[in-house]
C-alpha cells in the first residue's frame, strides 16, 4: 500500500512504520520506492506516489527520448549519447554524436526520434557547437540529425545553427519537439549575461539573430513556407521572440499548440505559449530582477514586469525562481486526477510541478517530491503511461513514478 507524506512527513518514518520484512524486500529489490513519496492534492483528489529507479550512474543526463520497443536514448551533458533498457541497463557511449563544447551550461542537450522512427530512424541531437577557425572560443546551440544504427549513429548532419555563435557557457536552451505537421521546434537561449551593460543584451528582440528565439525547421533543416513573416532582415526560420532560456517545451494535446517553461533572472520563470509572430518580452520585460538587484523588492522587476500590451504575457509565473526544465502534458491513465495537468521539473527548486489547467489558465500548482532533494532535469511520458524523470548530477538517475 502506497505511504502517505501526509501521515509520516519523513522517508525514516515511513521506514520505521513498515514491518522488518517490508524493509528487507525492499532492499533485496533494491529499489528507492518509498523513500520519495507524495500527496498530490490538486483537482480535489489525494494521490500517493513512489518513485521507482530504473536506471543510474548516468553523468548529468540532460535529455531523454523513447524508441520503439521501449529502449530509451539519454543525453549527458559532457557529449555523450547512451541507449538504456527498459530493464536500466545502460550502454557504452553510442558512436557518431557530433562534437559538443562542454562547458557551465553547455554540451550535449535534447534528444528526440523522428515521428515515423520505423520508417525514418533519424535522431535529432541539439547541443552547443565550438567554433573553429575564426569563431574558435565561440559557441551557439546546434541540430544535428542521423540515422541510429546498432550502437552507432551515421550519415550525420547537422540542420541548424544559431546565430551567431557567441562568448560564454550559458542559455542554451534548448529542447526539441515535433509539431504535429512534422516540423520540428528549436528553443533557443539567449546566450548573454544579465548585466545591463553585456554587449548584446537585447539580441532575443533582434531578429537578425536567433538568439532568445523559437525557431520551427523542416525534418531536414529547410524552413516551413507557413511560418510566421517578420520585418525584413530576420533569419529564417523565426517562430516566436523574446525568450531568455527556454529549457522545457511541449505540444498542448488538444491545441497542438507548443508551449515552454524558462528560466527568469532571480524570479521570473515563465510557462509560455509559444504562439507563432508573437514577442514575449525579454530582456525588456520581465517579473524577475536584473542581476545586482535584490530579489524580493517589487521595483527591481525588469520594466514593471507588465509585458501586455507590446508583448505577450506569460501564462504562468515563478517568484522566486524554481529553474524550470523538461515539460510534458500528462495524457495517460496511470494516476487518477492527472490527466491533463501539465507537469515541469525544477532545477533550483529541486521538486517536480504538477500544474492544472482549464483552457489556457493554471488554476493549480504544486511542487511534488521535495524529498527527492535532486534536480529534476526533464520529465517525460513513456509509452507504457508513466512519468519518467531525470535527476541532474554525476550520478543522475531516470526514475519512474508509481501509485
Amino acid at each position: 500500500m502506497p505511504v502517505l507524506l501526509s501521515r509520516f512527513p519523513a522517508p525514516l518514518r515511513v521506514l520505521r512504520s513498515l514491518p522488518h520484512r517490508a524493509v528487507a524486500g525492499m532492499v533485496a529489490l533494491g529499489m528507492s520506492a518509498l523513500l520519495a513519496c507524495t500527496t498530490a492534492q490538486g483537482a480535489g483528489a489525494s494521490l500517493a506516489v513512489k518513485v521507482e529507479t530504473v536506471a543510474t550512474g548516468l553523468d548529468t543526463p540532460w535529455g531523454l527520448a523513447f524508441l520503439p520497443g521501449g529502449d530509451m536514448l539519454v543525453t549527458e551533458r559532457g557529449g555523450t549519447l547512451r541507449r538504456v533498457s527498459p530493464a536500466g541497463r545502460v550502454s557504452p557511449p553510442l558512436a557518431g554524436v557530433p562534437a559538443v563544447q562542454a562547458r557551465s551550461q553547455g554540451g550535449l542537450l535534447d534528444v528526440v526520434v523522428d515521428p515515423d522512427f520505423a520508417q525514418r530512424p533519424w535522431v535529432y541531437l541539439s547541443y552547443s557547437e565550438p567554433g573553429t577557425g575564426s569563431e574558435a572560443g565561440l559557441a551557439g546551440t546546434a541540430v544535428a540529425r542521423a540515422r541510429l544504427q546498432g550502437d552507432r549513429l551515421v550519415d550525420v548532419q547537422v540542420i541548424f545553427r544559431q546565430t551567431p555563435k557567441v562568448r560564454g557557457g550559458g542559455h542554451f536552451g534548448s529542447r526539441l519537439v515535433f509539431g504535429r505537421d512534422g516540423h520540428l521546434f528549436v528553443t533557443l537561449g539567449d546566450r548573454m549575461q544579465d548585466s545591463p551593460s553585456a554587449p548584446g543584451r537585447d539580441f532575443a528582440q533582434n531578429l537578425q539573430t536567433t538568439l532568445g528565439k523559437v525557431v520551427r525547421i523542416q525534418r531536414d533543416g529547410r524552413i516551413p513556407a507557413d511560418n510566421p513573416s517578420w520585418p525584413g532582415g530576420a533569419q529564417p526560420g523565426i517562430w516566436s521572440t523574446g525568450h531568455r532560456n527556454p529549457q522545457g517545451a511541449a505540444l498542448h494535446p488538444d491545441t497542438g499548440e507548443l508551449w515552454v517553461v524558462e528560466h527568469g533572472p532571480q524570479g521570473g520563470d515563465e510557462l509560455n505559449r509559444a504562439l507563432p509572430g508573437r514577442n514575449f518580452g525579454w530582456p525588456l520585460r520581465s517579473y524577475g530582477c536584473p542581476y545586482g538587484s535584490l530579489t524580493g523588492n517589487e521595483r527591481c522587476r525588469v520594466q514593471g514586469g507588465v509585458h501586455a500590451p507590446d508583448f505577450t504575457e506569460p501564462v504562468s509565473t515563478w517568484v522566486p525562481s524554481v529553474s524550470p526544465s523538461g515539460l510534458v502534458f500528462y495524457t495517460g491513465d496511470r494516476y487518477p486526477g492527472w490527466k491533463g495537468s501539465l507537469f515541469t521539473g525544477a532545477l533550483s527548486g529541486r521538486a517536480l510541478w504538477r500544474l492544472v489547467l482549464q483552457g489556457d489558465r493554471v488554476v493549480t500548482r504544486e511542487a511534488l517530491l521535495p524529498d527527492l532533494r535532486e534536480r529534476i532535469r526533464d520529465v517525460r511520458q513513456g509509452p507504457d503511461g508513466w512519468l519518467y524523470l531525470l535527476t541532474d548530477s554525476s550520478e543522475g538517475r531516470i526514475v519512474r513514478l508509481a501509485p
